[in-house]
């Protein structure tokens, strides 16, 4: 017998009541689970999404700690730095300075 003849068998002989009833439990089970409240597979899709995309941002701000670290470390060990950081960012200027202001 084929696989089909064998599924019709089952959906029109003695048993078709239950064959039937087991194909609709089923597919309300696999529904409630895909689609239903609380914890449902698209929930945990989402989940998993939104953890992804938390890592990659932990990622980011673990990489930017370390540039703010090495730029602290740069500016606390090296006199030079730390004056042309001032300079740049706060326009600071020397004594004895020439200081132009362009509008």
């Amino acid at each position: 017998m084929e696989i089909k003849e064998k599924i019709k068998d089952i959906f029109s002989g003695e048993h078709r009541k239950f064959a039937w009833f087991v194909v609709v439990m089923c597919v309300l089970f696999i529904g409630s689970w895909l689609f239903g409240s609380g914890n449902t597979i698209i929930h945990w899709i989402k989940a998993k999404n939104e953890i992804r995309r938390q890592e990659k941002l932990i990622l980011e701000y673990k990489k930017e700690i370390g540039r703010m670290d090495d730029s602290i470390n740069e500016r606390t060990t090296d006199v030079d730095s730390l004056e042309k950081f001032a300079r740049e960012r706060f326009h600071f200027a020397a004594p004895g300075d020439d200081v132009y202001i362009i509008e």
